[in-house]
C-alpha cells in the first residue's frame, strides 16, 4: 500500500502575514479571488461546517484514494501552527475522514484550519474547540481507519485537487463563509498587493455609498462597483 510522505515545504512567513493582517477584510474570498481575476476559487459547496471564522495560512496537502478512505493522522508529523490542512478526498459524500478528535489534534498543534473535498463529521464538536473546517459535506459515517487500524494509501504533502482547485504544499488557503480560495506560493507578493488595493477601495466606496452616492457618482470615482 502507498504511503508518502514530503517534507513540509519551506514558507517565507514574511509573504503569509500581510494576508493574516487582512482577516477583519470584508468578504475576503471575494477579494482575493478577484485580485486572480477569478482563477484558483474552489467550488461553491466548499462550505464552513463548524467554526465561524476565517481560515488563512499555507497549505499542509493530503490525497487520498478513492474507494479507500482512511484517516489523515501521519499528517499532525509535519504540520506546524499556522498551517491550513487540505485533503483530497475526491468529493467522497458518505465517508467522513476528519472528525472532532482529529479537529483537537490540529488546535493543539496550532493549525489554523481543515479544508476537505469530502466530508467532515462531528462538527458540533469542532464549534466547541473553535475549530473552522471548510467542506463538501458532513455525515456521521466514520472511515474505517478507527476499526482496522490501517493508515494507509495516503500521500501528504503532494500536489492534489480540492474543490476543483490545483493545491501545492505550501500554497495559500483563504476560506470563509463565502468560499475557499488559493495562492500559488509564487504568486503570493502580486496578489496582496491587488487584494489590498481593491479591499482599501471597496471600504472606500461603502463609505460613499453610506453618504448617498449614486451609482454614476462611484463608477466616476472609482471605476467599479
Amino acid at each position: 500500500m502507498k504511503y508518502v510522505m514530503n517534507p513540509r515545504p519551506t514558507i517565507d512567513e514574511s509573504l503569509i502575514a500581510p494576508f493574516r493582517e487582512m482577516k477583519d477584510v470584508w468578504s475576503l474570498s471575494c477579494v482575493v479571488g478577484d485580485a486572480m481575476e477569478r482563477d484558483n476559487v474552489m467550488r461553491h459547496d466548499m462550505k464552513p461546517k463548524a467554526a465561524d471564522k476565517k481560515i488563512i495560512g499555507p497549505a499542509i496537502t493530503v490525497r487520498l484514494t478513492a474507494g479507500d478512505i482512511v484517516d489523515c493522522l501521519g499528517v499532525f508529523e509535519i504540520a506546524k501552527p499556522g498551517d491550513v490542512i487540505v485533503i483530497d478526498a475526491f468529493g467522497e459524500t458518505e465517508t467522513s475522514i476528519w472528525g472532532g478528535l482529529m479537529s483537537g489534534l490540529a488546535r493543539n498543534a496550532g493549525v489554523v484550519g481543515a479544508v476537505i473535498d469530502g466530508s467532515c463529521r462531528d462538527t458540533d464538536e469542532a464549534r466547541m474547540l473553535d475549530f473552522p473546517i471548510s467542506a463538501k459535506v458532513c455525515g456521521p459515517r466514520a472511515a474505517h481507519t478507527a476499526y482496522s487500524g490501517r493508515k494507509e494509501p495516503i500521500e501528504i504533502n503532494v500536489p492534489i485537487t480540492c474543490g476543483g482547485v490545483i493545491v501545492n504544499p505550501g500554497d495559500l488557503v483563504v476560506a470563509d463563509e463565502i468560499g475557499v480560495v488559493v495562492v500559488p506560493y509564487k504568486d503570493l507578493a502580486e496578489v496582496y498587493t491587488r487584494a489590498r488595493e481593491q479591499a482599501d477601495k471597496e471600504a472606500a466606496t461603502r463609505e460613499e455609498i453610506l453618504r448617498g452616492a449614486t451609482v454614476e457618482e462611484l463608477l466616476a470615482k472609482f471605476g467599479r462597483i
